[in-house]
């Protein structure tokens, strides 16, 4: 029951249906007077102001991107059968308020659950509820060191001279880890989440090659199993690659479900530092992995597309390769004036210093490369992506551009990630041109 979907399939066509049903009866008021002539209108009106307000704050407030009609709709429909609800259960009986409160919740779930469907953000109520991931294990039952795992050789691709000494199994295995951020001292509240391809439980496995994976905002490090399928996908590549894939890490890029460090070494955190110097070392502390960082990735979607790009700029020995998912041209809180205030001190030409732009103008990066990726409906960020394309063209960059249907959703990131494995992989030496 955990892992029925929720984006498509029986349980969304019947939540609507029961839906519908909720709405005709909290609709269906005889022989109230002005019930459609002065409750209904005002309901109306309530949701109109709750769609107006979700808009600002979520604008404004949490988050700078605006909220597609779609999506405000459906907001403005749950608040409007909530304050349809109260005006049914006024002088009812407490049967009736029984019957009304039910309906409420079978309304206010319709539009929840359409909502989702706009992003894709919990493709199963396991997601939904927080559980853990199925198949998911401690971390001491898969850290243990093989004394001899095969080198990788140089100048050819894993999938030329590795081969499995067992089996491999179906599927690669999920665990959770705390990296606490020693060097820079940032502060992380949440534990990084990691998968395992199937080659890494070969008794002889191989050097595997490194993906550091980003969340968005808000957003938390298990977004890409729970709502993107990163294991699905993973274990879909490996299969064709005889258990060959990235060890993947996704980490607290954020410190908190709506932080916003901006990716930078600021007043607001080292979060940088973090990602670009306490990650690594703890990946190499702990896993057994290819300590070629020319085989290392870092990857991410909004925030985390934008994190991504910034660090294959300022720390190209950490990360050469990079994929942009949905990011932003430049990051910075709700404006640009704000950010220079709240993380810079009001120093103007420190924040310059530090955003992508700049540091593309300022010096050659020839060994770094990516994809940038956007949705074809993203009027807020694909604008952005393609700017970040041509500035990183005309740097000299080895850049590709990913453009998928969709807006800045799910349905373009899964999608985006999946589209670039192919060449991820022969970056990284898993595959041979």
């Amino acid at each position: 029951m955990f892992d029925w979907p929720l984006l498509r399939g029986p349980v969304p066509s019947v939540v609507v249906i029961l839906g519908a049903v909720s709405c005709i009866y909290l609709l269906a008021a005889r022989g109230r007077r002005g019930w459609w002539s002065r409750t209904v209108p005002i309901v109306v009106m309530i949701g109109v102001i709750v769609s107006v307000i979700a808009d600002k704050v979520i604008d404004h407030v949490l988050y700078s991107a605006s909220v597609p009609v779609e999506v405000l709709a459906w907001i403005g429909f749950g608040a409007g059968a909530i304050a349809l609800g109260v005006a049914r259960a006024w002088r009812a009986t407490w049967w009736q308020r029984g019957v009304v409160v039910v309906t409420v919740l079978v309304v206010v779930a319709m539009a929840a659950n359409s909502v989702n469907r706009y992003y894709g953000e919990f493709p199963t109520f396991r997601a939904a509820l927080g559980l853990p991931a199925a198949g998911e294990v401690a971390f001491k039952s898969v850290s243990a060191v093989v004394e001899q795992p095969q080198l990788p050789v140089s100048g050819r691709a894993l999938d030329q001279d590795w081969t499995p000494t067992v089996r491999p199994p179906a599927k690669g295995v999920v665990t959770q880890v705390y990296i606490p951020g020693k060097v820079s001292r940032f502060t992380v509240t949440r534990r990084a989440y990691i998968y395992l391809p199937p080659a890494y439980s070969d008794p002889r496995r191989p050097l595997l090659p490194v993906l550091v994976l980003l969340h968005g905002i808000p957003g938390s490090p298990s977004d890409w199993l729970t709502a993107g399928g990163l294991a699905a996908t993973m274990d879909r590549f490996a299969a064709a690659h005889r258990g060959l894939a990235p060890v993947v890490v996704m980490p607290d890029a954020t410190g908190s479900l709506l932080g916003d460090p901006m990716c930078m070494d600021s007043r607001l955190g080292n979060s940088a530092s973090y990602l670009a110097v306490d990650v690594p070392m703890w990946i190499r502390r702990h896993l057994q992995v290819d300590d070629d960082s020319r085989r290392w990735a870092i990857a991410g979607l909004s925030y985390g597309g934008t994190c991504a790009w910034q660090l294959a700029l300022r720390r190209p020995a950490t990360y050469p390769t990079f994929i942009d998912l949905s990011g932003e041209v430049e990051p910075s809180l709700a404006t640009r004036a704000q950010t220079i205030r709240v993380a810079f001190n009001g120093n103007a030409a420190a924040y310059t210093r530090a955003t992508p732009l700049h540091m593309l103008a300022a010096a050659p990066h020839p060994s770094v490369a990516g994809i940038i990726g956007l949705g074809r409906a993203d009027t807020t960020f694909g604008p952005q992506q393609r700017l970040v394309y041509a500035a990183c063209r005309h740097a000299g960059i080895d850049v590709r551009l990913l453009v998928l249907p969709g807006a800045h959703t799910w349905q373009v990131w899964s999608v985006g990630l999946r589209r670039s494995l192919p060449w991820l992989a022969y970056r990284l030496g898993i595959t041979a041109p």
